[in-house]
């Protein structure tokens, strides 16, 4: 899978992709990402990307050429299976679209600054538009690192137990079960018996019951989708 990233601040994104998982998705030639200034596609005096917003107001918007010029060059190169804009006001991410975005081969993700972009990029060129949330950041780009995370460690091949993302929660609308690791008492609490048994039908009974019971608990909006 190949992601590229549009971005004012390309920097924020860099540590995040050069550690860890996603590090390792990279280097095992599954993942690519490469995050692209937006300002290297401005032809306006000084790298201005941004102007004040028609009718008035606060904050400043990005303007339509700049991205037009990098989204154009972008395509040249590539089919992008979804060009998609980081917006509050967009649908909620969820593990349903990771999924399905996991199985895409070429994403174009733009990150929204300041106001936000003007309103035609979004008629012309954007295809999905994503929230990670009901709240607002500084801009897209740490809601497009949330994004190429969840839908990079579902790549085949990037996890080293493929079917540990198969029991993540959400998957199939329950939150995951309790797990425990050694040491069997820890401060007064003790590992569930049927988990150190060796039997593993009764433990993936119980972990299904456990499942169910924390999403009853905790996100019983989930049992109702």
């Amino acid at each position: 899978m190949h992601i590229d990233i549009i971005s004012v601040v390309p920097e924020l994104m860099q540590s995040a992709f050069a550690h860890s998982i996603m590090k390792r998705a990279q280097e095992k030639g599954l993942l690519t990402v490469a995050c692209h200034n937006l300002r290297d596609y401005t032809t306006y005096r000084h790298a201005q990307v941004d102007d004040y917003q028609f009718g008035g107001g606060a904050g400043m918007v990005l303007m339509p050429e700049p991205l037009a010029n990098a989204i154009e060059h972008l395509k040249e190169q590539k089919t992008f299976d979804a060009i998609i804009y980081m917006t509050p006001d967009g649908p909620t991410f969820n593990q349903k679209m990771a999924n399905t975005l996991s199985l895409k081969k070429n994403l174009l993700i733009i990150c929204g600054h300041y106001k936000g972009i003007d309103e035609r990029i979004r008629s012309l060129y954007v295809t999905h538009e994503l929230s990670i949330g009901d709240y607002v950041l500084s801009g897209g780009e740490l809601a497009a690192t949330v994004v190429v995370d969840a839908i990079g460690r579902l790549i085949p091949g990037v996890l080293n137990d493929e079917t540990s993302a198969l029991t993540d929660s959400f998957q199939d609308n329950l939150l995951a079960p309790a797990v425990y690791t050694r040491p069997k008492v820890f401060q007064g609490l003790e590992v569930p018996e049927v988990l150190l048994n060796g039997d593993h039908k009764k433990i993936e009974q119980w972990r299904a019951q456990n499942a169910l019971e924390r999403t009853q608990e905790r996100r019983p909006d989930l049992l109702n989708e």
